[in-house]
């Protein structure tokens, strides 16, 4: 898997991936809370392997090298 995030993407991944999480764990409840949580951690998992899929699919980059 060849890195297509970069640094600014990373970093707003990180930030709404943990603020979907703590919304998720703290404050919704029924579906929006197990969408919530999910899609916080798709953000920090793609942020964390600075790998996103979907970029991969559209053929999009943000990554510099």
């Amino acid at each position: 898997m060849t890195a297509n995030i970069g640094n600014v993407d990373r970093i707003l991944r990180l930030a709404l991936g943990a603020i979907l999480v703590l919304f998720g764990a703290l404050g919704l409840t029924g579906g929006l809370q197990i969408a919530s949580v999910l899609a916080g951690i798709v953000l920090l998992a793609t942020a964390g392997m600075r790998f996103c899929p979907l970029y991969r699919l559209l053929g999009v980059s943000t990554c510099r090298i």
